[in-house]
């Protein structure tokens, strides 16, 4: 047994240490900082209590970010679990070089967020003629769009939700497809000696089989929708010229805690805990709502 501790804490000991010393340490460290007046500092002496909290909540930019990435959640996550099941499905069926259609799928998920946002809005949607996007509409007669400059209607959203979509869709397709393939095939088989159609078979079989694997990714799709910095960062900048829902929270407390205007990591510190509250609050009660959907 002893031996057995040893190697289990050799293998497990690192990952521990990893996620005390760069998870729960600045976790406990940015809460204690949400209730000081912690300007250019991390080691601040002014307790001011709730003040920061109180601030963060009354800010129409950071209530406004919060909101309208809801919105922007409700979109997103929805499209995203679908076109990654569709894709799972397609996969899945496929008889030939499937290994390979796997992998391309999958492989912009590798791809950096930073560089996938720079080749989206320097090449794709440049903006300029020359840009792919534009010249594809060229070709259909359409005329070229400032995707990333146009403000009124707010094109640059497309910009951003094809980059997160191409960025994404990989990884989810591969976890629908292992969940797939962990349904019996005698199932199908069943259900198609009783006569059953493709959509019954889907329906009562294929959705029933995939509903651990539903819950979790919609559940990871939500975080990762609040979570959406790098792409709005790169693509959008300090958002200037943008309105101010143009920010998701993170570029909102980036710039709160770290922006050249003064660093106040009492207040950014604040608003990272509102944000990981509301982040949890959703998230347990999405898993409630499916719990008592099954």
């Amino acid at each position: 047994m002893r031996r057995s501790a040893r190697t289990f804490w050799l293998f497990v000991g690192p990952f521990v240490a990893g996620l005390l010393v760069f998870t729960y340490v600045p976790i406990g460290w940015s809460t204690y900082l949400s209730f000081f007046d912690a300007h250019n500092t991390v080691a601040p002496t002014d307790f001011v209590g709730l003040a920061n909290y109180v601030d963060v909540l009354t800010d129409g930019e950071f209530l406004g970010s919060v909101s309208t990435f809801t919105v922007f959640a409700a979109f997103i996550i929805p499209t995203t679990t679908a076109l990654a099941l569709a894709l799972a499905l397609l996969v899945n069926r496929i008889r030939f070089a499937r290994t390979f259609f796997r992998s391309v799928f999958f492989l912009p998920f590798a791809c950096s967020y930073v560089v996938a946002s720079l080749v989206w809005k320097m090449s794709l949607f440049s903006g300029v003629d020359s840009g792919v996007v534009n010249t594809v509409f060229g070709w259909f007669g359409g005329e070229p769009q400032a995707w990333i400059g146009t403000v009124d209607p707010p094109l640059y959203w497309v910009v951003l939700v094809t980059v997160r979509l191409w960025l994404q869709l990989g990884f989810y397709m591969i976890l629908f497809i292992a969940a797939l393939q962990r349904i019996p095939g005698n199932l199908y088989e069943a259900a198609w000696i009783d006569g059953a159609s493709p959509r019954q078979a889907f329906r009562h079989i294929t959705l029933p089989g995939l509903r651990g694997t539903l819950i979790a990714v919609l559940t990871l799709n939500l975080i990762n929708a609040y979570q959406a910095f790098d792409e709005f960062y790169n693509i959008l900048g300090d958002s200037r010229g943008y309105p101010p829902f143009a920010r998701p929270p993170l570029v909102y407390l980036y710039y709160t805690s770290l922006g050249s205007g003064g660093q106040d990591l009492g207040r950014g510190s604040a608003g990272a805990v509102v944000l990981a509250l509301v982040i949890a609050l959703v998230t347990l009660l999405t898993g409630r709502v499916f719990r008592r959907s099954q």
